[in-house]
């Protein structure tokens, strides 16, 4: 399913292609794709929200498949074997020598390329990915549960992280989709109280059913100030509605890889106290390497939604329009 020009998904913007499997370049996997998840992301790049890149290209970037030929140049180490499960994510690639690489925050390398932006990613029957850059995914995950741990579990992770999240603290959750309902169920095992704003009902109960002591609407105040809150929604109001409910000394992790402009808000009322707002960027391998050995301890129950390949853009309009319980994966 290609992209061939930005547009609002239901306009017929992806279009079905017949195409021979590629070829493993040096130092690549070549992989069957059994399973894609859907991302907000893939959303933003295929409406054209994200920088430009050049088109066209194949979205989708929480690809679960197996190992259909390996490259030459690929390193006996980091050589999959042939007919392996694997996972590939939204971090593609990156330079290796500079600052940030060799600090251990690749995901801000100026040369860092993204899976289904930069590359052509899982919404096809194939793809090929650096062999550096694919994850052994946990037995206990079927192909369709697994999806969504390649994006949605692994932003969420990094995003309880850039909060500074400790167990047993009051954290706050706004908006409620696929990464949410990942990192609920973590801090859940942390023995944190999580509140969750979110809109609609069904989001909510969701939300009490893995876990949350708490669960309404923007509107209303929720139970207590919050020591951690995390961000997941595109709008730029919700960072200033958990900034109002955050108790002093307190910190707003923000998610979305693009948020819409924040209204301009008072200084002495929503940050004096020492509270502070953090972005989140992409994510690192060893964030990915950590949250999955997380998903393998738990275990998550993944709330998922599935649809046929051909039917992508069908996929991208239930989540933009909130109707995605959990995650949408694309069965290929």
């Amino acid at each position: 399913m290609v992209l061939h020009a930005h547009g609002p998904v239901g306009g017929g913007i992806l279009v079905p292609e017949e195409r021979p499997a590629p070829d493993p370049g040096p130092g690549e996997v070549l992989l069957r794709v059994a399973t894609c998840g859907v991302c907000h992301t893939d959303l933003h790049v295929c409406e054209g929200e994200l920088p430009a890149r050049p088109l066209p290209v194949v979205p989708g970037h929480q690809i679960v498949g197996t190992v259909a030929a390996v490259g030459p140049g690929v390193p006996e180490g980091l050589a999959p074997a042939p007919g392996s499960r694997v996972g590939v994510a939204w971090l593609r690639q990156t330079c290796g020598v500079c600052r940030f690489c060799r600090s251990g925050r690749e995901n801000l390398c100026r040369a860092i390329r993204f899976t289904g932006y930069d590359a052509d990613g899982g919404y096809a029957g194939y793809a090929v990915a650096p062999a550096g850059f694919v994850y052994p995914l946990p037995a206990r995950y079927d192909d369709v549960a697994a999806a969504p741990l390649l994006c949605a579990g692994i932003i969420g992770w990094r995003a309880i992280r850039r909060a500074g999240v400790a167990p047993g603290e009051r954290v706050g959750l706004f908006g409620f989709g696929a990464s949410a309902h990942l990192a609920l169920q973590v801090l859940c095992a942390w023995g944190c109280e999580v509140a969750v704003w979110s809109r609609g009902e069904r989001h909510h109960a969701l939300a009490r059913r893995l876990g949350a002591v708490w669960a309404g609407g923007y509107d209303t105040g929720g139970p207590w100030p919050l020591e951690r809150a995390i961000v997941f929604t595109p709008a730029g109001q919700t960072v200033i509605e958990a900034l109002h409910r955050l108790d002093a000394g307190g910190v707003v992790a923000i998610a979305s890889v693009h948020l819409s402009p924040m209204p301009e808000f008072d200084h002495d009322q929503f940050l004096l106290g020492e509270r502070e707002i953090r972005s989140v960027t992409a994510s690192t391998r060893q964030d990915a390497f950590e949250f999955l050995r997380q998903a393998e301890r738990l275990p998550l129950h993944i709330e998922t939604r599935v649809f046929p390949l051909m039917q992508a853009e069908d996929a991208l309009a239930e989540l933009k329009a909130g109707r995605i319980d959990g995650a949408a994966v694309l069965a290929v």
